[in-house]
């Protein structure tokens, strides 16, 4: 997995953090990826379950690799497996 192609992957599995969004109290919130929908992430920090809808939110999401990626949340609005055959 690349940088330029995380757009392409599935995201479950990958660490993420809110390094932004229309909502405060969404902000700095981290954790795993467990799922996604069409308009949501789910995150599970300190072994609870949070959602954060995709629109409001821009993501640090840590690669395999421990490289860093800014990801705007808009850009993830689709179902993944659409999201994934858009962007190939």
């Amino acid at each position: 997995m690349k940088k330029g192609n995380l757009l392409q992957h599935e995201l479950i599995g990958l660490k993420a953090e809110v390094i932004g969004s229309n909502n405060p109290s969404l902000e700095g919130k981290e954790g795993v990826i467990m799922n996604e929908t069409r308009n949501t992430l789910t995150l599970e920090e300190d072994g609870e379950l949070k959602i954060l809808p995709k629109k409001e939110v821009s993501l640090s999401i840590t690669l395999p690799e421990g490289q860093k990626v800014k990801v705007e949340g808009k850009k993830l609005l689709a179902r993944p497996e659409d999201r994934i055959k858009k962007f190939r």
